[in-house]
Parts: structure tokens; C-alpha cells; sequence
């Protein structure tokens, strides 16, 4: 079968392009890192021994689904797996943070997930066979305050995807919500002795260990995975977190602002 990672030149894509691989799928990766995304590729050729394509995109700009889907009809590429991995992080005061950066992750979260999603799922559908996994988040539950435009897309990924389960699942179709915690990557710009702690901790989860989990349940036909055992344990609190919490929380880690 032959895969599609977006965000596959780091972090959690890569990790998921490099776990296909060692499958034995040949990948397509997409990133706007052209260098890294590069390297990625031969690495997977050389590791792996399938083929690897890079494909320099920027999943930001609203025309860029469908040049994607036109990419892969006009090079005969019959994608089995979907892997929506591409995200985008910010912390701050929505008012303080400019319009523009508002609404390229939108684009990125919310419409091109949707449109990656809808035009792949069409191809699928007429092949009645198809996964696709799409990266929400535990912060989806949340309202908490500097991130309330990256809870509100990853809330949006989760329902959308496990609604359009119920559509596709008749077809062979499996499409997943994965909703991890914490991840230790460079997504939210952490020291790497913050990350480190954090791990031994057990509040964030090695990327590793989330996309083994997250390919498990999507070739199991789970509507919804939540790698972790202490963010089941977790979910119940946060949901219900008093404001005087959360405002004293705000206060002690806006030096994160950026």
C-alpha cells in the first residue's frame, strides 16, 4: 500500500512516515521543510528499502489540498493510507497575535485537514478500501486561554473525523482521531531538560511510542485513540477545571508566549 504523511520532514510525521516504512509502504512525504524533508526520504530509502518521495508543499495555503490530490492522480499515485499530520503551534493573547498567523493554522487544521480528507476518502470510496488518521488533540476538550485557537481546530479534527467514520466505515474506510497529550517534540518549544522531565514524568508521550500506538488502532478500525494511560486519568479534571485554576495557571506560564 502506499502512504501519505504531511508534516513528514520532523517530529511526529516523520515518525509515522519512518513506522509505515519499516511496514513495508512506500511513503510519499509532504513537508514545507525542503532540505529536511530531503534527508528524511533518502534516510527511509536507505533504512527501509521502499520507496520514499519528497514533496515540498505548504499545506498553509488554501489551493495546496488540491494540488496535492492533482499531484498524485497525475503521477499515478493510488494513496491507501492518509496520514494528516501537519500542525502548527502558537501561545498567546489571541488579540496580540497577528490575523495572518490566525488563519494560516486554520487553513492548515481545519480546512486542508477537511479537504485532505474529503478528496483521498472519494478515491477510497470508489476503491472501498482506505485509512486515513487524522492528529487532534487532548487539548481539544479544553477552553484554556493562549491556545484557544489550536484547542478549538483540534476539537473541530476530532468530531469531524469520527463523523465522517460513520460515513465511511460501510466502505472499507477507516477513518481515526488520535488525541495524545503531550508530545516530546519541538512543537512547543520547550527546553530539552523541560522535555526530558516531562517524559520521566509521564506527561508527555516519546513520538515513538504515540505513532506505534495511533497505526495500531487506525489498522483496527478505532473511530478514536487517546494514547496513555494518565490522560484517561487526566481528561475527567481538566474538563471540569475551576476559572480560578485556570487564570492562576495562565499566570505562571505566559513567560511561554511567543
Amino acid at each position: 500500500m502506499q502512504a501519505l504523511v504531511t508534516g513528514a520532514s520532523s517530529g511526529i510525521g516523520l515518525m509515522f512516515a519512518r513506522q509505515l516504512a519499516e511496514q513495508g509502504h512506500d511513503i510519499l512525504l509532504v513537508s514545507n521543510q525542503a532540505e529536511e524533508l530531503a534527508v528524511a526520504a533518502t534516510a527511509i530509502e536507505a533504512d527501509y528499502h521502499v520507496k520514499a518521495i519528497p514533496l515540498y508543499k505548504d499545506l498553509t495555503d488554501p489551493s495546496s489540498a488540491e494540488e496535492l490530490h492533482s499531484y498524485c492522480h497525475e503521477h499515478g499515485l493510488e494513496i491507501d493510507i492518509l496520514i494528516n499530520d501537519a500542525g502548527v503551534f502558537f501561545f498567546n493573547y489571541m488579540t496580540n497575535v497577528p490575523m495572518e498567523r490566525i488563519e494560516r493554522m486554520l487553513n492548515l487544521h481545519v480546512l486542508n485537514t477537511t479537504r485532505l480528507t474529503r478528496l483521498f476518502a472519494e478515491d477510497m470510496q470508489r476503491r472501498r478500501k482506505g485509512y486515513i488518521l487524522n492528529m487532534s488533540s487532548l487539548a481539544g476538550f479544553l477552553a484554556m486561554p493562549g491556545i484557544q485557537c489550536y484547542i478549538a481546530t483540534k476539537a473541530y479534527i476530532d468530531n469531524f473525523s469520527r463523523s465522517v467514520w460513520y460515513e465511511l466505515h460501510p466502505y472499507g474506510i477507516n477513518v481515526l482521531s488520535v488525541m495524545p497529550g503531550a508530545v516530546d517534540t519541538g512543537l512547543y518549544g520547550l527546553s530539552p531538560k523541560l522535555r526530558k522531565l516531562a517524559v520521566r514524568l509521564h506527561i508527555s508521550i516519546p513520538p515513538e511510542k504515540l505513532v506505534s500506538k495511533a497505526l495500531k488502532a487506525l489498522f483496527r478500525g478505532k473511530k478514536r485513540c487517546m494514547p496513555g494511560l494518565i490522560n484517561h486519568l487526566y481528561l475527567p479534571f481538566v474538563k471540569h477545571c475551576p476559572d480560578w485554576l485556570v487564570y492562576s495557571l495562565f499566570r505562571r506560564i505566559d513567560k511561554f508566549m511567543k
